[in-house]
């Protein structure tokens, strides 16, 4: 995949990235659909498989959770032209996404622990629980599915809800989960 970026373009990307830092809440990858769209859909920076392995590749690898987004950016700087461009990309991702957010957390903690005992403190936090949980169901649901719905496929989603209650009622180590998937993958049942 080949695009054409201008300077507006990278200016886009910093800025789309800085409002998105702000909206983190959960982490950077609750923003992952917003990403999507904007990536994917909108500016056709990236495509479907591209967005998908990047995150999957940066999940996998050891390391930050936020290291997906440092791939998308170096995966829209690469389509833009060569190795320069996607060290671009790389920074203006990594700043954009970062900046914003840290320094929200850190004066934000500073604040919350010095006024921890007040009740808005305290609703604030339970209240944020269930916000955090419906970004990273949305950002499954992406990563699930791309751009079309693959509702068709009722096995994988099946083996989805099961494995998310088995997740939330057991005490099984998730890894024997990933393990147990990837021998039905590999297996052809699913």
């Amino acid at each position: 995949m080949s695009i054409v970026m201008t300077p507006a373009d990278w200016l886009s990307l910093l800025l789309h990235y800085l409002l998105l830092s702000v909206l983190s809440v959960g982490g950077a990858i609750t923003t992952a659909p917003d990403m999507h769209r904007f990536l994917v859909q909108e500016k056709s920076w990236l495509s479907d498989p591209q967005f998908s392995a990047s995150v999957a590749i940066a999940q996998a690898a050891p390391g930050p959770n936020v290291l997906f987004v440092a791939l998308l950016g170096w995966n829209v700087g690469l389509n833009a032209g060569g190795t320069a461009t996607a060290c671009l990309g790389l920074l203006l991702a990594m700043v954009g996404i970062l900046v914003p957010s840290g320094t929200i957390t850190y004066l934000a903690s500073q604040w919350g622990h010095r006024n921890r005992e007040l009740r808005a403190v305290r609703a604030f936090k339970q209240g944020m629980a269930p916000i955090v949980i419906a970004l990273l169901i949305a950002t499954g649901w992406v990563l699930a599915t791309g751009t079309e719905p693959k509702l068709a496929d009722w096995r994988l989603w099946l083996l989805a809800a099961v494995t998310a209650l088995l997740v939330w009622r057991t005490r099984i180590h998730l890894l024997w989960m990933l393990g147990a998937g990837a021998l039905l993958g590999w297996f052809g049942v699913l």
